[in-house]
């Protein structure tokens, strides 16, 4: 490390030992990654990994180690009393179901396995980042209130950290939220990217495939409202996407449907075009089942919209403390770093007003999302110096 690069309020104090430990015990890192990994989290069904995490926070030199009464694991490093805490986090959950097989497995800095860097590496940051300051016997200006939350991924919605940051949550009065996600050097996340997800179901009388050709068909209006709503491009500026992601329905391939739903998910930078969306979806959905009930025989079809998650677009601001705290952190691990937006805790946080980011871990990873993801350690300890000296920075490190 070049010393040139580290901040120098953080010279000649505790926090240099502190990233000595980061560099010393990066094996233990991996380990702690690993150890997490192995035990499935799907979504709302996080106990058995939380439960580890909690004893590892605690055996890190986390006081006050507990869960909350949404399944958080909560702990803290000390500071002065009477301030705002800064809010550490990375969460549990995966995308993958109770019968997805979770094995890790390990090829020289190479760790593959489904989680490994989304977010089986964040845990191992934050996990890493409290023995360091906790054995170096770092002082800071202000309390960390770590925390490892529920429900990030999917249908989960945020809801571990909206807890978290909600009217009896924990993280209520926090002064700032970090959210270590996945891996990587240079991003830091200080755009909310706003997502609405919804179910899209028709129903009708259904019939023999044969027989009863001709009915109203479920399955023929969802198509024609999906080909709609995609075909009207969303725009550039802001960035917005929508996606058809699950379909379903019938009963048999020669059947004509009862029930057919999808869901979709669309996402956006800006509240207005998520506004937009809604109304394309809802009306263009209407109109489809429509034009197939009068298209068709028998009784019209009926159509329900639901939505089913939501997370509120947000921003802060990139001359904030705690952007700034990030930006010379990235610095000093000698990376230049990069502003950018995505859909994370950080989200839930500056929905209620609080400062927020999320960073990678450090590392590279890729296939996130699937069963042949993979974690490379290259500069994986930088990731979690990274963390550290951001710690250290907005909480005035003694």
């Amino acid at each position: 490390m070049d010393d040139s690069r580290v901040p120098p309020e953080l010279l000649d104090t505790a926090v240099e030992r502190a990233a000595e430990i980061c560099r010393l015990e990066d094996e233990r890192t991996l380990a702690w990654q690993t150890d997490l990994t192995r035990i499935p989290a799907p979504p709302f069904a996080e106990e058995a990994r939380a439960a580890r995490m909690e004893a590892l926070l605690a055996d890190a030199g986390a006081s006050r180690v507990r869960m909350d009464e949404l399944g958080n694991v909560l702990g803290e490093v000390a500071g002065p009393g009477g301030v705002a805490p800064l809010v550490l986090s990375a969460h549990l959950d995966t995308v993958f179901a109770a019968d997805v097989a979770i094995a890790v497995t390990r090829e020289g800095d190479v760790l593959r396995g489904p989680g490994i860097s989304d977010d089986g590496r964040g845990l191992a940051v934050v996990l890493a980042v409290v023995r360091a300051l906790t054995d170096a016997g770092v002082r800071l200006g202000r309390p960390v209130l770590i925390a490892a939350t529920v429900g990030e991924e999917g249908l989960g919605d945020l809801r571990g950290a909206r807890h978290l940051v909600g009217p009896r949550g924990d993280g209520r009065s926090a002064a700032g939220f970090i959210s270590v996600d996945g891996a990587g050097l240079d991003r830091i996340v200080s755009r909310g990217v706003g997502s609405r997800r919804f179910r899209l179901s028709a129903s009708g009388t259904g019939g023999h495939s044969w027989q009863d050709w001709g009915i109203a068909n479920p399955i023929h209006a969802l198509a024609a409202a999906a080909h709609r709503v995609t075909s009207a491009i969303p725009p550039s500026e802001p960035k917005t996407t929508l996606t058809v992601a699950r379909w379903g329905g019938g009963t048999s391939i020669n059947a004509i449907p009862q029930e057919a739903w999808i869901e979709v998910d669309m996402r956006s930078t800006s509240e207005e075009e998520l506004d937009r969306l809604e109304w394309l979806l809802r009306t263009q959905s209407e109109r489809a089942v429509v034009d197939e009930s009068v298209r068709g025989t028998g009784s019209a079809l009926n159509v329900a919209l639901a939505r089913v998650g939501s997370r509120v677009a947000g921003v802060t601001p990139s001359d904030h403390p705690l952007v700034r705290a990030l930006i010379r952190a990235t610095e000093a691990v000698g990376v230049t770093p990069l502003l950018t937006e995505s859909s994370t805790d950080a989200n839930a946080a500056m929905a209620a007003g609080i400062p927020a980011v999320t960073v990678g871990g450090g590392g590279e990873g890729g296939f996130s999302h699937t069963t042949h993801e993979w974690y490379r350690n290259t500069r994986g300890s930088d990731g979690v110096l990274r963390a550290l000296y951001a710690v250290a920075l907005f909480c005035d490190v003694e």
